[in-house]
């Protein structure tokens, strides 16, 4: 099966399906490996394995798919950074890194082990610094900000070192890796935030984070 098909079969309705499944069941066991360090109770693990499996289905609906790699999705980060939300620090990262590797699986694009690390571990892992503002009113806003613009530094760095051969003649490389990787991150998180300054979305969160919780 080409990649192409691959991508395909994930886009349609069955796909989803399975791609839902496997997200689900590998969130739930890559989580499982971090349980030691997080300490979370088989039902936080499963709502985190389900924000997992939600941010993977997501990040295959592609509104926009850029030439050398990212895409802009429906959402996929902010499921992500509810788990650090919810469940503090530790929690978050594990699930960051989690998706990372599930990213990695489901839509890989790869010219360097290193480009790898920054672009599927590191990238992804800052999504979970979320868990940072727990305690915070607005830690979810607040978090998500923090995740995105860690997420878009690994990025922008990853362009300059692994892409820079693809920047115009004459154009600063930083310049160049700043506004290739604005362009797909920039809307998916503006349209996020903007749906996160909704209080009765923010009030929903909220109330399944309590439910996680409980």
């Amino acid at each position: 099966m080409s990649a192409e098909t691959f991508s395909q079969f994930f886009m349609s309705d069955m796909g989803s399906i399975v791609a839902f499944v496997c997200a689900l069941l590998m969130g739930l066991v890559l989580l499982l490996f971090f349980r030691k360090d997080t300490k979370m109770p088989l039902k936080a693990l499963t709502y985190a394995a389900i924000c997992l499996a939600l941010a993977v289905i997501l990040s295959n609906i592609r509104i926009y798919r850029m030439p050398m790699g990212g895409s802009i999705t429906a959402g996929s980060m902010v499921f992500v950074s509810m788990v650090g939300y919810w469940f503090g620090l530790k929690a978050g990262l594990a699930a960051a890194v989690s998706f990372g590797f599930l990213r990695l699986l489901f839509d890989p694009y790869i010219i360097h082990p290193a480009q790898m690390l920054l672009d599927y571990v590191l990238a992804y892992a800052c999504l979970g610094l979320s868990g940072l503002f727990k305690e915070h009113k607005h830690g979810l806003l607040i978090g998500y900000i923090v995740g995105v613009t860690g997420r878009l530094l690994c990025a922008v760095l990853s362009g300059v070192i692994f892409f820079a051969i693809f920047a115009p003649e004459g154009m600063n490389v930083w310049l160049f890796s700043s506004l290739y990787n604005i362009t797909y991150i920039g809307p998916e998180a503006a349209f996020t935030l903007a749906i996160l300054a909704v209080p009765a979305f923010k009030a929903a969160i909220d109330r399944v984070g309590l439910q996680a919780r409980a």
